[in-house]
């Protein structure tokens, strides 16, 4: 899904600038180039559910998935 119109930035793009750093609110927006003057700011205001996304996304990063088991 589409999160910024202005830069063209989805779910996945906010998700891989989380498995790169820690971010907090203003450094993913600043990492995803959302605080200049050519975007309308409009994505700014779900600025905590972009970090929400972001930090989804690092939790399903670091949590082992199972082994897979032959089929017998």
């Amino acid at each position: 899904m589409y999160v910024c119109l202005c830069k063209g930035l989805t779910e996945a793009d906010v998700e891989q600038v989380a498995l790169r750093c820690s971010p907090t609110a203003e450094e993913l927006l600043s990492a995803l180039g959302l605080d200049d003057d050519y975007c309308c700011g409009r994505c700014v205001e779900a600025a905590d559910e972009l970090l929400h996304y972001a930090l989804r996304a690092r939790e399903r990063s670091t949590v082992p998935t199972p082994a897979a088991q032959p089929l017998v």
